[in-house]
């Protein structure tokens, strides 16, 4: 039987007490997104994410809804992060109904679930609804979600927070599994994810690296 392990730490996540699930990033739900984020740049949240979650091992799910009827493949930007892994296919818009999803939550053993997907208002609320009825602990990464619109966004936050989800967002959620720059085992990799997913805070980073400690610029071509 697996062992849903405490969340600890004071409350704060750490790559060894959560997983992350990434629901229905897909084609025909991105058209839907007109809440107030620009496409491009939740799918550069979702890539951040992501790839954060890899450097530092969190156990991660993905799972797709009418992929060949409806809502074509998952976005191949994702894919590519985690080329081992096959989406979970459903047919239902509630994950949770699906018996391979909760299996995929229960195997990895964590109380702590970190929630990224479309659309805000059905496939991310009803599962954390769901997961919150069974105990678990549902973090919200509301800038790599999106909803049909800022309305139906902001309502859909609001519904699981008085659940009792938590919002937060994908920088802090990536900062929050290294907490500690004392830590060097994920530092260049994480600073390197920051640029080129970053945005504000890569640009920061890529200047003081060029320009204060005078480092080659990362991208640039030699021969």
């Amino acid at each position: 039987m697996t062992n849903i392990l405490p969340e600890t730490d004071g409350g704060l996540l750490t790559a060894d007490n959560c997983a992350l699930v990434f629901i229905d990033h897909q084609p025909q739900m991105a058209f839907g997104v007109a809440n107030q984020i620009d496409r491009q740049q939740l799918i550069n949240n979702v890539l951040l994410l992501a790839k954060g979650a890899k450097e530092f091992g969190v156990p991660t799910i993905l799972t797709t809804v009418e992929t060949e009827s409806f809502s074509g493949p998952m976005w191949p930007q994702l894919l590519d992060v985690f080329p081992d892994q096959e989406p979970i296919e459903r047919t239902g818009m509630n994950s949770w109904d699906t018996a391979e999803f909760r299996d995929a939550i229960k195997a990895t053993g964590k109380k702590n679930i970190i929630m990224s997907g479309l659309w805000t208002e059905v496939c991310i609320t009803w599962p954390t609804l769901n997961m919150i009825n069974e105990g678990y602990n549902i973090y919200v990464v509301e800038d790599a979600c999106g909803g049909t619109s800022q309305a139906a966004h902001d309502a859909a936050l609001s519904r699981m927070v008085q659940a009792g989800a938590v919002r937060t967002t994908t920088i802090g959620t990536v900062l929050e599994f290294q907490r500690d720059w004392a830590n060097r085992d994920h530092y260049d990799a994480l600073m390197q994810l920051f640029r080129d997913h970053g945005g504000a805070y890569g640009i920061g980073i890529e200047y003081c690296y060029t320009m204060v400690h005078k480092a080659p610029s990362a991208r640039k071509v030699t021969g």
